[in-house]
């Protein structure tokens, strides 16, 4: 059913809102934000499910809503122009906002193929930067992102954003680094650090191994755990 909104005091809207600029609200709903129409489709691709749709008046249409949602179709409500801009991240540049459900990321959720590429991120605190790393993923074909010691929220609109929508499509876990490296060793993984120490190029590395490489933070570089563990430094 569509619904017509102009009012910033709707409650709906009130609600977008605080999931849009709280993390904690994200955390204690189970919900979460997604500004535009490509990365919403790519999430309902992804198998997530979208709750409530946000429509720019005059942007889409119940056919364009029918043809992602061809069964079941999401409380859709249609926001006037002017509140949907100051709303969105894009202003008028965007068609659609959603309120989608998060879904678990335990390591036992991870699906690994033959000899596999998993990327650690290690106390990354910056939303933009793992969102381009979840991207650089996604465009590398990596089977999996896994953060550890995480201080940001990958669910935070600006890591959605960055990533382009690839944090949909990307396999991530998040875990705690003895138990990551437990089951990096029960896999048999050899780990590479991102280390200026005693490091070689990547191309000299035997990639065809299941491989983790492990990625540390710009201000302080690799966390000593993962030196300490590792099997290589190497440099990208």
């Amino acid at each position: 059913m569509f619904r017509a909104i102009s009012s910033a005091q709707n409650e709906s809207i009130k609600e977008l809102k605080l999931l849009m600029e709280k993390s904690r609200e994200r955390k204690e709903t189970g919900m979460f934000v997604i500004d535009g129409w490509k990365e919403i489709v790519m999430a309902k691709e992804a198998g997530y499910f979208i709750r409530t749709l946000f429509i720019r008046d005059g942007s889409l249409y119940k056919k364009e809503v029918d043809t992602v949602w061809p069964e079941e179709t999401p409380q859709v409500l249609i926001v006037f122009r002017d509140l949907f801009d100051k709303l969105s991240f894009r202003g008028a540049t965007s068609s659609a906002i959603a309120i989608a459900e998060a879904k678990s990321h335990s390591l036992s959720d991870i699906q690994l193929k033959q000899n596999p590429i998993v990327l650690i991120v290690d106390a990354i605190e910056k939303p933009g930067n793992l969102g381009a790393i979840i991207r650089s993923a996604d465009a590398t074909a990596a089977d999996a992102v896994i953060c550890t010691g995480i201080s940001t929220d990958i669910y935070n609109p600006n890591v959605i954003r960055s990533s382009v929508g690839c944090v949909f499509s990307v396999p991530i876990a998040i875990t705690e680094n003895e138990i990551l490296l437990d089951w990096l060793k029960s896999k048999g993984f050899q780990i590479l650090t991102t280390s200026l120490k005693a490091s070689i190029r990547y191309t000299s590395v035997d990639l065809k191994l299941p491989t983790a490489i492990v990625l540390g933070t710009e201000a302080t570089g690799v966390d000593p755990f993962w030196e300490e563990h590792s099997n290589q430094n190497i440099i990208l």
